[in-house]
């Protein structure tokens, strides 16, 4: 299944008496490049989530944001660890005694230090259960949004590879009417500057010069990488390394029947193919 590379999803739910919100976005990458934001409380369960968004994701950059907002402690106000509070006032009371000129300072700046007000008692294991439900939900939704974005590359790469193959079928018609007005051509112009022209000598520099011109191959190989592109769409691993490197292949055969072209026609079908090539490169790089 075809998936895009770009997406965002976002979950929230009630654990352990918090209020925990997760965020998932994604982005084109080369590789599976996974970012944890987490807070210092939930630290302890960084690999455990590197994991399961790796194992679901396989290409792309990801990055995973979690926080949460705390109640207060349930209509018993804030509590206050006295303990850390006079251990605080005794710091403060040694470091005034080396200041000329000490600075007053309100409750409110003694309540911003870390330890003073009391956390309220969490179960780690449930916080563990509650936390990894809720990345699994939100990365679910990520991926259903992948999914539905990679649907309509799916398509616009589709619509692309079947005017490609207009424009090969068209080259490919072409190309022996080209032959044959290059042939006429150069016999009726050996014909006036020669009063007796080597009709056999013309036929076998005919042939050599069909050869260089000769473009079948380029056609055949711009039809059979094509193929290869629609039959890749339709796998159901990951996707756009091999696609890319389709892209390439397609450019370099385009590039080259552009340079062999000696009819305008088909130098302009050269050109078609190249920009529809590009298009397609273009959605490939959010391909998974």
């Amino acid at each position: 299944m075809i998936k895009s590379m770009t997406a965002y999803a976002c979950n929230e739910a009630e654990i352990n008496n918090l209020t925990i919100n997760c965020e998932i976005r994604s982005v084109n990458h080369r590789y599976c490049d996974v970012s944890l934001k987490l807070p210092d409380t939930l630290r302890f369960m960084e690999t455990e989530l590197r994991a399961l968004l790796s194992a679901q994701i396989k290409r792309g950059k990801i990055e995973c944001s979690i926080n949460y907002k705390k109640p207060l402690n349930h209509g018993q106000g804030f509590v206050v660890n006295h303990d850390a509070l006079a251990a605080l006032l005794e710091a403060t009371e040694q470091i005034e005694v080396h200041i000329i000129t000490p600075q007053p300072f309100s409750a409110l700046d003694v309540l911003a230090f870390p330890g003073i007000l009391q956390e309220p008692s969490t179960d780690k294991n449930e916080i563990n259960e509650g936390v990894t439900h809720l990345v699994k939900q939100t990365l679910a939704h990520l991926v259903v949004a992948r999914a539905r974005e990679g649907a309509q590359l799916k398509t616009l790469v589709e619509e692309r590879c079947t005017k490609i193959q207009q424009f090969v079928a068209a080259a490919s018609e072409r190309t022996p009417i080209i032959m044959q007005l290059m042939r006429d051509k150069l016999k009726n112009k050996i014909t006036e500057l020669v009063a007796q022209p080597d009709f056999d000598r013309l036929e076998q520099e005919l042939v050599f010069l069909a050869q260089k011109l000769d473009v079948s191959e380029e056609l055949d190989r711009l039809e059979t990488h094509i193929k290869e592109v629609v039959r890749v769409l339709h796998e159901e691993e990951p996707a756009g390394k091999r696609l890319d490197f389709l892209m390439q292949e397609l450019n370099r055969e385009a590039n080259t029947l552009g340079s062999k072209s000696v009819d305008t026609q088909i130098s302009q079908i050269a050109i078609e193919l190249k920009v529809l090539i590009e298009q397609m490169r273009e959605q490939i790089q959010n391909i998974e």
